[in-house]
C-alpha cells in the first residue's frame, strides 16, 4: 500500500480507537475503519474462494479447519469411536495447532497494517501496541490459543490425576476460554466501532457477531466442564461437548464469512 497512515480519531480513546486515516496514490487523506483498512492492506489476489498467496485466506481456511476439528471431537459418541477418549483429545489437540497458526497469522495482519508503508520489510516477530484495539483482540486471542494448546496436548496423557486435570487441563482451557471472549468481543468493539450497532450489511458485523457468540459458548463450556481436584470429574460434560461443538460450529460459519470479507470492494 502506498501512502502513509496514523491513528485515526474514531470513538473512544488509546486503545479504542476503531478508524485509521491514511495518505493514498493521489495524496487524499483517506478514514476508514481499523479492520478494513489491514484486511485490506494489498489488492486481493485470487478468487473468494481459492487465493492460497494471499495470507487472509490461510487465515480463513486454517480457522476453518481448527473450527471443524473441534466441533467433530465435541459430537456425542466422538470419542467412543475411538474406544477410549485418546482420539478425541488428539482431534482436540490438532485443532489448536490449527487455531494457533491462524491466530498468529491475525496478529501479523493487525502489526503489519502499522507499519510504515514506505518501509514494509522493517518487521519484528513480536511488536508490543498497546494504543490499538486490533493490536489487544489478536494479541490476546493468540495467547488464548496457546492455552487451548497446553491443555488439549495434556488431556492426551493417561491416567492424569485429578489434581493434575484440573490444573493442567481444566485451568488454562478456561484461561484461554476468557481469552478468546475478551478477544472476540473487542473485535466486535472495533468492527461496530462501539458496544451496540446493527449493521447486517457488512461480513465484519457478521463475523465478528457470530465469533463472539461462539467465544460465549465456549467459556459455558469451560465452566461446565470444571474438573475437580479431588474426584476428578467433570461437573456437566453433556453440556460442555454442546457448548463447545456449538461454538465451533459459530467459529466455522464465522471463518468461511472471512473469505468474502477478503474480497469485497475496499472502501
Amino acid at each position: 500500500m502506498t501512502g502513509g497512515q496514523k491513528a485515526g480519531r474514531g470513538r473512544g480513546r488509546g486503545a479504542a480507537l476503531t478508524f485509521v486515516e491514511h495518505v493514498g496514490p493521489n495524496g487524499v487523506l483517506v478514514r476508514r475503519g481499523s479492520r478494513r483498512h489491514r484486511k485490506h492492506q494489498e489488492p486481493a489476489a485470487g478468487s473468494t474462494w481459492w487465493a492460497p498467496a494471499a495470507r487472509g485466506w490461510w487465515i480463513a481456511v486454517l480457522f476453518a479447519v481448527g473450527s471443524l476439528l473441534f466441533a467433530v471431537g465435541s459430537i456425542p459418541g466422538y470419542a467412543n469411536a475411538f474406544g477410549s477418549s485418546r482420539g478425541d483429545a488428539i482431534t482436540y489437540f490438532v485443532g489448536s495447532l490449527f487455531f494457533t497458526t491462524a491466530s498468529f497469522l491475525c496478529y501479523r495482519e493487525a502489526v503489519d497494517a502499522s507499519l510504515p508503508a514506505q518501509n514494509p520489510r522493517r518487521r519484528r516477530f513480536f511488536v508490543v501496541q498497546p494504543g490499538r484495539i486490533d493490536w489487544w483482540a489478536t494479541a490476546v486471542q493468540l495467547l488464548g490459543t496457546v492455552y487451548f494448546n497446553v491443555s488439549t496436548a495434556l488431556a492426551m496423557a493417561d491416567n492424569l490425576s485429578a489434581q493434575a486435570a484440573h490444573r493442567h487441563v481444566w485451568r488454562p482451557d478456561a484461561i484461554g476460554s476468557v481469552c478468546f471472549l475478551v478477544a472476540s468481543a473487542l473485535a466486535w468493539y472495533e468492527a461496530s466501532h462501539g458496544w451496540l450497532a446493527w449493521r447486517p450489511r457488512t461480513w465484519a458485523w457478521w463475523i465478528t457477531l457470530v465469533n463472539l457468540i461462539g467465544s460465549i459458548a465456549f467459556g459455558v463450556s469451560a465452566v461446565a466442564g470444571w474438573v475437580s481436584p479431588v474426584t476428578g470429574q467433570v461437573h456437566n460434560l453433556d453440556r460442555a461437548n454442546t457448548q463447545t461443538l456449538i461454538g465451533a460450529v459459530c467459529f466455522l460459519v464465522g471463518a468461511v464469512l472471512l473469505l468474502p470479507e477478503r474480497t469485497e470492494e475496499a472502501a
